[in-house]
């Protein structure tokens, strides 16, 4: 079975990895110079050695705060003065490319904090998105099912921003707008006029950011499709539970808005109570089922949750590839310990038969040995990568 929608959206992607990854400063990495091979690629060492380190400065290739959400003082190694940066030399289909990106000491958390380059010009965080795409999975997603419904939005938002790049700005801009609209409602204020300007904004991009949302997931279910019901990893089942999600599944954007914006405006006495706006996509969440049990995913053992979640991963990534015509670099920390030798074996597999770059951690190599002659495999101990 396939879709109208993902074969449109299908074409050959570019394949793009990086040839050498380059930190000053950064976590417990004073300086490090570290080729890479196009396609599997082993971390092995410790805990505490520097591993997840290596991912997390990968991860910071694309807009946001990379995979651990952390302030980039936290990132920034024993100099602080001079805070951190990251390089890296991307090969592929179109030639090299040049991206460097980082901190400079004493600037501020927000994403004016963290400059970029593309072949030595200053670009905005955005424009990363043209170059590559880098999609992870790490321990701590193991609570995603079991966690919070803010999680899973953020989740979500990550899937839907590697496929669709302006996601970012559309979410930025809502976040601004409930803001200003939060205050007003602290303020006790009555100001009609300031209300409405505001609670139009939120309607325009609150609606955008669920239709991708939507489309996200109608491309997902798509591609789950596509793969076999005998695989190692489940199928999952997604459904997206926010008003506005359901409404704009079923009835043109522009009328979705428009209700939007008076349901707002209705709401204004409840929400003054509470200090803060209760409706919109800032409240959605992302219901996932395990198929074959016909399960909820919170219901599931922990081992089915994350094979869950790598299958997810994988089809994510296929999805990416598809949409955005660039082969992502997948991130996946610790992932051999928390498999069965079957489906670390099927994994494998699969990722080789994929052709992306993937970077894997783990604190013992042995666990990745069937693949030894097909992977490369570093060491790292205390900031050091041999």
């Amino acid at each position: 079975m396939s879709s109208p929608a993902l074969e449109a959206a299908r074409r050959a992607p570019e394949n793009v990895f990086i040839e050498r990854l380059k930190l000053n400063n950064f976590r417990n990495y004073a300086t490090a110079s570290i080729g890479l091979s196009p396609g599997l690629v082993v971390l092995s060492g410790e805990n505490g050695a520097g591993k997840t380190n290596l991912l997390e400065a990968v991860s910071l290739l694309t807009p946001g705060r990379g995979f651990r959400r952390a302030s980039y003082a936290e990132m920034t190694g024993r100099d602080h003065a001079s805070g951190f940066a990251i390089h890296a030399t991307l090969g592929g289909d179109e030639g090299d490319c040049e991206i460097g990106t980082g901190a400079s000491g004493g600037n501020g958390d927000g994403e004016a904090g963290r400059k970029v380059r593309i072949n030595g010009a200053t670009v905005s965080m955005d424009e990363l998105m043209e170059r590559l795409r880098v999609i992870w999975l790490t321990p701590a997603m193991d609570a995603l099912f079991t966690g919070s419904a803010g999680d899973r939005r953020r989740y979500l938002d990550r899937l839907v921003l590697a496929i669709d790049p302006a996601h970012a700005r559309r979410a930025q801009d809502y976040e601004r707008a409930m803001r200003g609209r939060n205050r007003l409602l602290v303020e006790q204020s009555n100001d009609a006029r300031w209300f409405e300007a505001i609670e139009a904004q939120m309607a325009e991009t609150g609606v955008a950011i669920a239709a991708a949302r939507t489309e996200l997931v109608q491309l997902l279910r798509a591609m789950t499709e596509l793969l076999p019901d005998d695989g190692a990893f489940p199928k999952a089942d997604f459904e997206l539970d926010g008003d506005l999600e359901r409404d704009v599944a079923i009835r043109p954007a522009v009328d979705v808005e428009t209700d939007f914006a008076a349901r707002l405006s209705s709401e204004r006495g409840r929400d003054r109570s509470a200090g803060r706006t209760l409706t919109g996509p800032h409240r959605s969440d992302l219901l996932v089922r395990h198929r074959p049990k016909d399960m909820p995913a919170e219901y599931c053992s922990t081992g089915e949750q994350k094979a869950l979640l790598v299958g997810m991963t994988l089809s994510h990534a296929r999805l990416t590839a598809d949409v955005s015509g660039l082969t992502p670099i997948l991130l996946l920390d610790e992932i051999a310990a928390h498999l069965d030798a079957g489906r670390r074996a099927a994994l494998f597999g699969i990722l080789a038969d994929l052709g992306y770059q993937t970077l894997m951690t783990g604190t013992d190599a042995a666990l990745f040995s069937s693949i030894a002659g097909s992977a490369q495999f570093l060491s790292v101990s205390n900031g050091e990568v041999s």
